[in-house]
């Protein structure tokens, strides 16, 4: 006899509502915020990455509207992972150290599916995925990101197929290699915000998306440094000056760098 599907049964509730353990003893109330957070981010993430890979179907198809929905759905997603912060800032220091050790070495520092983000988003540097334990296959996932053509990659295609001149040096580089700005090519999108206005919508989204990551990364920063201050991270990184590092740096350096031109 067929079983009806239910609600709890497509979403696998029981399961996924098993998935928070908090490690204190006696239990710290602000531990279950803490990994309840921090699970729905990475679920997040995985939804950044479907939809970033159909993005870069997408630009391969010449599919602007596609495109353009996609990146909708995108920017959306970015607006509700900084909303989140607000959240988390609830938490006061004193209720996070009254759990922090409980944490031993695990930390965001070691989050592989962020580094596939950074990474399918050209932002490459092979040295921070030797954080990630090797357990699952977590690091093989972020390298073989590392290792592939990232969505700036794809770009480069879609605006070839739009007749826009990509110089060779671009298409032609190690897809290992992080993006680098292009005076060349900053000067065929200069052109083509004036000659080809179905495309300005699709810039516009990118450069939403990239402004909603680097909001994202403030907001973290911030977040770190008034619950930890200057102290090291758990996995031994170097906390708030290691996520410094990768801020105020765009994904697409190039549709920021033409706005003075226009």
């Amino acid at each position: 006899m067929h079983t009806p599907l239910t609600y709890s049964g497509y979403l696998q509730l029981p399961r996924l509502l098993e998935l928070q353990e908090p490690r204190s003893t006696p239990p710290e109330h602000d531990e279950m915020l803490f990994i309840v957070i921090h699970q729905v981010y990475e679920l997040w993430f995985k939804l950044i990455l479907h939809e970033t890979d159909k993005v870069k179907r997408d630009f391969s198809a010449n599919d602007l509207y596609g495109a353009i929905t996609t990146w909708k759905r995108l920017r959306t997603i970015l607006k509700t992972l900084v909303a989140q912060v607000d959240i988390l800032e609830t938490m006061t220091p004193l209720s996070f150290s009254s759990f922090r050790d409980r944490l031993d070495t695990a930390s965001g520092f070691q989050s592989f599916q962020f580094r596939e983000i950074e990474f399918v988003y050209g932002y490459k540097r092979a040295q921070v995925t030797g954080a990630i334990p090797d357990a699952a296959d977590e690091r093989v996932r972020a390298e073989r990101r590392g290792g592939e053509r990232s969505v700036v990659d794809a770009f480069y295609d879609f605006l070839a197929q739009r007749g826009v001149t990509v110089p060779d040096d671009l298409r032609t580089k190690d897809v290992a290699e992080p993006t680098r700005p292009s005076e060349g090519l900053q000067a065929e999108l200069l052109r083509v915000y004036h000659e080809q206005p179905e495309l300005v919508i699709l810039f516009e989204l990118m450069t939403d998306f990239d402004e909603g990551l680097q909001e994202w990364r403030y907001r973290h920063i911030k977040l770190v440094e008034r619950t930890i201050g200057a102290k090291k991270g758990t996995g031994g990184s170097l906390g708030v000056e290691f996520l410094k590092q990768s801020l105020w740096k765009p994904l697409f350096p190039d549709l920021w760098a033409i706005r003075h031109g226009m």
